[in-house]
C-alpha cells in the first residue's frame, strides 16, 4: 500500500503494477486520515493510496 500525492499518483500505480503484476487499486484518502497520511514520494499530504 502506498500513500501519494496527486503529483505522484502515476509513480505509485507503475510501482505496484511492477512489484504485484496485477491491476492497482487507487482510492482517495478518507477524510479523517487526510492530516495523517504523507506521499511517500515528496512528504506532502497524500490524496490517495494505491493497493493490489
Amino acid at each position: 500500500m502506498i500513500y501519494c500525492c496527486k503529483e505522484h499518483v502515476e509513480y505509485a500505480l507503475e510501482e505496484i503494477v511492477n512489484e504485484s503484476e496485477m491491476a492497482p487499486i487507487l482510492k482517495q484518502v478518507e477524510a479523517d486520515k487526510l492530516s495523517t497520511a504523507i506521499c511517500e514520494y515528496c512528504g506532502q499530504v497524500a490524496e490517495y493510496v494505491v493497493a493490489n
